[in-house]
């Protein structure tokens, strides 16, 4: 069995992060680790997990019991987090916040098994993807592998408010969110840098600007995408070239139909779908914000770290209705 301790257990994140380790067949939680809920049932916070563990929340932090810890701080928290406290190195690390995601001073690989597999398998640590950022590249990664990112790509994404965190605010009251729709940080997003890092690692180079516009959608989880590239590719070779991409994928899917939201919600999975019109390629995807755009994708990073299958404990269902 795999031990595991979980850092900012109490968000979001936290939440959903011990509700799939919970069902995964090779791991064990050592601990949950979050100071405001110290000696509190995991069940009181996460109500969704009533009857499924007796699980309290810890103020410890016992990294000498465990294989490896998983980062659930908010951006910015994990590296500070490093340099006030000692980790043992053969500890490995799965951070969800953004802090080691673009290449610096550090070891830590980034963690989209689509195009970084091997690594993760040798890695010591991962820095896991953003939400965003993780259903925009697989959109166009496989264009960029074309070398088709020539132009301007125009990006619009919605998400849900979970994609927020659980710290209430503004923006996350029913009150203000429901029936709603807002914009938020244009062509100016932080996960740009995440992804703009990613097509060129696959394209080898990237003048084109990634126009990101974000929305606030008015439902919980989920983000659905548009891209629009400008070439005059074949429609036929490039849909080859996405399902060539992720034929070995283990959760990406091309889908030759259009896509929804609900094919994703409660899954790991990612969809990518492609129409084409008049020199233009409207990529349409989407994940599940939550999942596949954060915990679902760290337990894959999990899975491929300790050499176990990389679908285990990731199997669900998507609540299509």
């Amino acid at each position: 069995m795999i031990k595991i301790g979980i850092l900012g257990a109490a968000g979001y994140t936290g939440g959903e992060l011990i509700r799939l380790l919970l069902n995964h067949p090779e791991a064990e939680i050592v601990f949950a680790n979050s100071e405001s809920n110290a000696g509190n049932l995991v069940s009181d916070v996460h109500e969704g997990l009533i009857g499924d563990t007796d699980l309290r929340f810890t103020d410890q932090m016992p990294f000498d019991q465990v294989d490896v810890v998983f980062f659930c701080f908010g951006h910015g928290k994990s590296e500070a987090f490093l340099k006030e406290h000692s980790i043992p190195a053969n500890v490995k690390i799965i951070d969800l916040a953004q802090d080691f995601r673009i290449k610096g001073d550090h070891d830590y690989v980034y963690g989209l098994p689509e195009i970084n597999k091997t690594a993760i398998q040798q890695a010591q640590h991962v820095a896991n993807p953003g939400c965003f950022a993780t259903c925009i590249q697989l959109a166009l990664l496989p264009a960029a592998k074309l070398g088709l990112l020539q132009e301007d790509v125009a990006v619009n994404a919605i998400t849900g408010s979970t994609g927020a965190g659980q710290k209430p605010g503004a923006t996350t009251h029913f009150s203000w969110r429901n029936n709603n729709l807002s914009i938020y940080k244009p062509f100016t997003h932080q996960h740009l840098a995440e992804i703009k890092q990613s097509l060129i690692q696959v394209q080898g180079g990237l003048e084109a600007s990634i126009d990101f516009i974000p929305y606030r959608g008015d439902f919980a989880r989920g983000i659905f995408c548009t891209s629009v590239i400008k070439t005059q590719a074949s429609e036929e070779d490039v849909i080859a070239a996405y399902k060539g991409f992720y034929q070995d994928a283990a959760f990406t899917h091309y889908s030759d139909q259009s896509i929804d939201l609900k094919q994703v919600v409660n899954t790991n999975k990612a969809l990518v779908h492609i129409d084409a019109f008049d020199g233009k390629l409207l990529v349409t995807s989407c994940i599940d914000n939550l999942l596949k755009g954060a915990v679902g994708q760290a337990v894959q990073n999990m899975n491929l770290m300790f050499g176990i299958d990389e679908t285990a404990g990731l199997r669900l269902k998507a609540s299509a209705f």
